[in-house]
């Protein structure tokens, strides 16, 4: 029972009291008694009155308690004219104002920060309170290759995904650079935050490729052009100078001239093999925007093949075509078949001897794959970082470029590729390219 109703009912009985007690006392003054009665149920009325008006601030509270309690920030009092109440209706309305304000504002912001992080190209995993997953934004989805509904509710630790696994590896506060497919670099970066009093953790997944591939280009380009120009100016002067002294042969003596011609020829061939050397890592920055036109792709691979044909005889390796599509594409035949002869030369040689290359052209998904798969060792785990490093090679002569002018050549095109084994083979390079018609930008 509340305390005004307990205090109305306590006026009420009182009075009823004190006037029977006085009737009773004056029943032999029937004037005196009526009056007696009059009286008392005057005041009861009046006492009524001001318990019910001095009850209308805890009632007022009562329901702005009750309505804010309900998240209702849209209903105002009107004042009553009295000084003391009208004072704490405007206080109630000046609070709601400010809640539905402030209610407003951060569902503003809310939905602001829900829609950059559902278009920023930076992975975002948010957590709960139990450490499960409770929100994965798009490009998260894609980088773990699964949809926000098969991760929510799930701990990272749980789920059979590598970059799951790493994420979860993660301590508080740490930040991690990790390899990834095709050469591609991950920064991995955990944090935390407070939510209504208590810690909840997120991940983050940033794409650093591009940055470090234009950052890699910039390094070794400059380094190559100053190479280049210093060798190249050092052979063009050795190699004119050696050519002039050839002048001189018949001047030497019948016994020695043999052996100086000989000297001077193998030192002109390894001047001009030094210049051919260095040119092959300037052609690396030099590599120039494709020029597109309709491209028959499978003539162009047909001719690859063709053209590696005896090298793949000599090694017996068996070198198979499976063209399920002839597409005409926007592309730079050059540049392309610079591409793929690297590509499908480096697939002979991881095989060595004794195997299989296969080149596929087929549809796939919505879009064509052009793959090359090599029956070889497959790639080393060590090495699975550094593949599209520049100057990173496992051959023994290798000179570490070719994979690099490889991913110039398809960036150059904008097209997706992945490099990637199974342990111990198969090998496989895969090419995504967009259907005829779609191609074009």
């Amino acid at each position: 029972m509340k305390a005004v109703r307990r205090f109305l009912i306590y006026i009420a009985v009182t009075h009823l009291a004190f006037g029977g007690a006085l009737g009773w006392a004056l029943w032999d003054c029937r004037p005196c008694v009526l009056g007696v009665e009059a009286f008392v149920l005057l005041s009861l009325l009046v006492a009524w009155r001001l318990a019910v008006r001095a009850g209308e601030p805890a009632r007022l509270v009562a329901t702005g308690v009750e309505l804010i309690a309900g998240g209702d920030f849209t209903t105002r009092f009107e004042e009553r004219g009295r000084p003391e109440l009208d004072a704490l209706i405007r206080v109630y309305n000046r609070m709601v104002d400010d809640l539905r304000a402030e209610r407003v504002h951060n569902e503003e912001q809310e939905s602001f920060l829900r829609r950059i992080v559902g278009a920023s190209p930076l992975g975002v995993v948010t957590l709960d309170f139990d450490g499960r997953v409770a929100d994965v934004n798009p490009a998260a989805e894609m980088l773990l290759d699964r949809p926000a509904d098969a991760l929510r509710g799930r701990r990272l630790a749980e789920l059979d995904l590598p970059l799951a696994s790493r994420l979860a590896a993660l301590g508080p506060g740490e930040t991690r650079i990790e390899p990834w497919h095709s050469g591609r670099r991950l920064r991995l970066e955990m944090g935390g935050f407070m939510d209504r009093g208590f810690p909840r953790g997120y991940y983050l997944v940033q794409e650093l490729t591009e940055e470090l591939r234009r950052s890699e280009k910039q390094a070794y380009g400059k380094l190559i052009r100053m190479m280049a120009h210093e060798v190249n100016n050092t052979t063009g002067a050795v190699s004119s100078l050696l050519r002039s002294c050839l002048r001189y042969a018949p001047q030497v003596g019948g016994e020695d001239r043999e052996d100086f011609t000989g000297a001077l020829d193998v030192a002109v061939r390894r001047s001009e093999g030094l210049d051919r050397f260095m040119k092959r890592f300037a052609d690396v920055v030099r590599i120039p925007p494709p020029t597109r036109q309709d491209c028959d792709l499978a003539a162009l691979v047909e001719g690859i093949a063709r053209l590696l044909d005896g090298e793949a005889a000599r090694r017996r390796v068996a070198l198979t075509l499976e063209l399920a599509e002839r597409p005409v594409l926007p592309l730079d035949p050059a540049l392309m078949e610079q591409a793929l002869v690297n590509v499908l030369r480096n697939a002979l040689e991881a095989v060595g001897e004794d195997g299989r290359v296969a080149l596929r052209l087929r549809r796939e998904n919505g879009g064509l794959v052009l793959e090359v798969e090599d029956s070889g060792p497959g790639i080393a785990p060590e090495a699975r970082a550094e593949l599209f490093t520049p100057f990173f090679t496992t051959k023994k002569d290798g000179q570490g470029i070719g994979l690099t002018m490889v991913r110039e050549i398809l960036d150059g095109h904008g097209l997706a590729f992945t490099l990637d084994s199974d342990d111990g083979g198969p090998t496989r390079f895969r090419i995504l390219l967009p259907c005829p018609g779609a191609a074009g930008r």
